[in-house]
């Protein structure tokens, strides 16, 4: 049996966010769409061309993380049941872990729209990994930690993953801006300057720097890859296995069903369960999708260069550490539930603003205040959930309906934003429906009662 609140255990626990949070923050948040949209862009065109059918090409982007939720909401449940009877929810979490690396790695070779079908397979497939291995990483909290510390160790985890993925992110923001710091950025400036004499070399220059932008960016995906499985190792070696000691017979397909269905039946008997997932299914479509088309709408709405792009993720992610625990406390004084619904009131303001942003300065001031509530809010919400649990040596069950609920609402969320973005051609028409799925989800929390977690 694991012994709760181990300092190792815990530390190695967290260490995944530190090892994972690479793959949201540099792949689907900065490094990726910027290049994505920038070798996706023909000819002063949006629109490409995929298996026959003309998309724009953040809709596509778009469209292509919502299928790969979609996968990942279907077997979750399924193999979660398996991981369960048989207990080996920790090889589950690493096949996803080493799935979604080895993913990351591969995008070094997406050089264009001529395998445009490469970029859109290796983005669904590492979609598919980072989720899958979250399904199982986040079965360990109720585990590993006791029920006071819940949300302080799931507030931990946030934190550990905003800073290290963002020291990644600064190192590929030093090899994408500073490329003559690591490329033979003069002796392509003088290339292209003795082919076309008339050049000027600050031109030249520029021009140069530019030709090396893309090399730089699919190295900073093989970083991704090569990070996400070195720091993965420490938490693969200190978290155990089969925590209950479980001897499985039988075939492990049918056993998954049953385990499935048995935990759909204790959580019906729970309604204050039940109707927390609902609500966490509605605000939470809302919160991903922010997350997931933030860095599209500053690029493609708000014409913000690269850098200024990365510049404004980078604040979300220090100040989203100083969110995680900020909210964490807050509970502690106010209940989860109450503390849920300022950040749910917050995030409807969050959108309310960016439907009227115009400038980078306003968009630099909107990203703190996101930051501010993205670390708040994801943190408080896995711990809430741990904490309603009934008493069971299922949790990974448990928590594949809190992940399919989270995966469900990015799919619904994320596709309803790319078409609304595809059908106008104008991303703040879509902001607007962001801005009543939070009201929406704002309404449910009123119904969860305010009594105290188990």
């Amino acid at each position: 049996m694991l012994k709760k609140d181990d300092p190792k255990v815990v530390r190695a626990w967290a260490f995944y966010d530190w090892a994972n949070s690479v793959y949201p923050l540099v792949i689907t948040s900065t490094i990726f769409p910027i290049y994505y949209l920038s070798v996706t862009k023909t000819n002063d065109s949006n629109f490409v061309d995929f298996l026959g059918i003309r998309f724009e090409n953040s809709a596509l982007l778009t469209y292509a993380l919502s299928f790969a939720y979609l996968i990942i909401a279907a077997i979750a449940p399924l193999l979660s049941g398996i991981a369960d009877f048989s207990g080996n929810k920790k090889r589950f979490m690493q096949f996803f872990c080493y799935l979604g690396s080895l993913s990351c790695a591969f995008m070094y070779f997406f050089t264009g729209v001529d395998v445009l079908w490469l970029g859109i397979l290796l983005i669904i497939l590492s979609c598919i990994g980072y989720a899958g291995s979250i399904v199982f990483y986040n079965a360990y909290l109720p585990e590993i930690a006791s029920d006071e510390k819940q949300d302080h160790v799931s507030a931990r985890g946030f934190a550990m993953g905003y800073i290290g993925s963002s020291i990644l992110l600064v190192m590929n923001l030093i090899l994408v801006m500073k490329p003559e710091w690591f490329f033979a950025v003069d002796a392509k400036m003088k290339s292209l300057m003795a082919a076309s004499p008339d050049l000027k070399s600050a031109d030249a220059l520029d021009l140069a720097k530019k030709s090396f932008a893309g090399i730089a960016s699919r190295i900073g995906f093989l970083g991704v890859g090569l990070w996400w499985i070195a720091f993965a190792q420490i938490t693969f070696y200190h978290l155990p296995n089969n925590v209950y000691g479980k001897k499985p017979q039988g075939n492990y397909f049918f056993k998954g069903y049953q385990e499935l269905a048995k935990v759909w039946k204790e959580m019906k008997k729970t309604p204050r369960l039940t109707k927390y997932l609902t609500a966490f299914f509605i605000y939470s479509m809302g919160v991903q999708t922010v997350m997931m088309v933030a860095t599209l709408f500053g690029s493609n709405t708000l014409k913000l260069e690269q850098g200024q792009l990365i510049i404004t993720i980078l604040v979300i992610q220090f100040v989203a550490v100083a969110g995680a625990y900020l909210f964490s406390t807050l509970s502690k004084t106010q209940g989860n539930i109450r503390t849920l619904k300022v950040a749910v009131l917050i995030w409807i303001g969050v959108c309310i603003g960016a439907y009227f942003v115009q400038t980078a300065v306003e968009f630099f001031i909107l990203a703190a205040v996101v930051g501010l509530v993205m670390g708040g809010i994801q943190s408080l919400s896995r711990s809430t959930y741990s904490k309603m649990l009934p008493e069971t040596n299922d949790h990974a069950s448990f928590f594949s309906f809190y992940d399919v609920c989270e995966k469900l609402g990015i799919v619904i969320g994320t596709a309803l934003f790319a078409s609304i973005t595809q059908m106008t051609a104008d991303m703040r028409n879509a902001v607007v429906s962001l801005i009543g799925i939070f009201a929406v989800g704002f309404v449910l929390l009123l119904r969860v009662p305010k009594i105290k977690e188990k």
